[in-house]
């Protein structure tokens, strides 16, 4: 069932890949989780590249991200080890399901999902710099047809704003979080 705006969540501690319990809610400032496919998604890690590229200004806005994958924590440590958020597995899907979010060939399909990756690919040219430079996975845990979801919750566990995916690359940018965050205050 998906969760709406209004909606209170309470979560246990989760348990990023590198054993640091991390409360959900955060009791001083507000949570992004973020629902991504796999580790090694090629579109997930344009989109996360966009995050850590401007994690300085979310931070300031008092968003604390949580970025959560349907892999194994040994994936998670091979595929995206370097990325400068909490990182946590769910490799039974059991967040994804509580949650409500999806899958679907359609949004791997879906040419908007792909068009962001391959002008990605023309502009880097073969450079480094990937924050995911390992390649996808051939065969990874929870398949690949995952739709991401982003969800905004304040500190009291209340859900601010949520965003379910109609295609793999069908998120909130770094603007639309930091506008709804300041919509907050």
């Amino acid at each position: 069932m998906k969760v709406r705006r209004g909606d209170a969540i309470r979560i246990r501690d989760l348990v990023t890949v590198d054993d640091a319990a991390i409360p959900v809610p955060d009791p001083t400032r507000l949570t992004h989780l973020q629902f991504r496919r796999f580790a090694g998604c090629p579109i997930c890690s344009l989109h996360l590249q966009s995050m850590a590229a401007r994690l300085s200004e979310i931070a300031a806005a008092g968003i604390r991200e949580v970025v959560l994958f349907h892999s194994t924590p040994q994936e998670l440590r091979t595929y995206a080890g370097d990325l400068p958020f909490d990182v946590v597995a769910d490799p039974d899907k059991q967040l994804y399901e509580r949650f409500g979010v999806e899958t679907s060939l359609r949004g791997v399909l879906d040419p908007s999902a792909w068009a962001p990756v391959l002008k990605s690919m023309l502009r880097r040219n073969g450079r480094e710099g990937s924050l995911t430079s390992a390649g996808a996975p051939v065969h990874p845990t929870g398949g690949r047809l995952g739709l991401p979801a982003d969800i905004l919750i304040d500190h009291a566990g209340t859900v601010l704003a949520c965003k379910y995916g109609r295609h793999a690359y069908d998120q909130w940018s770094v603007d639309e979080l930091l506008a709804l965050a300041a919509t907050r205050a």
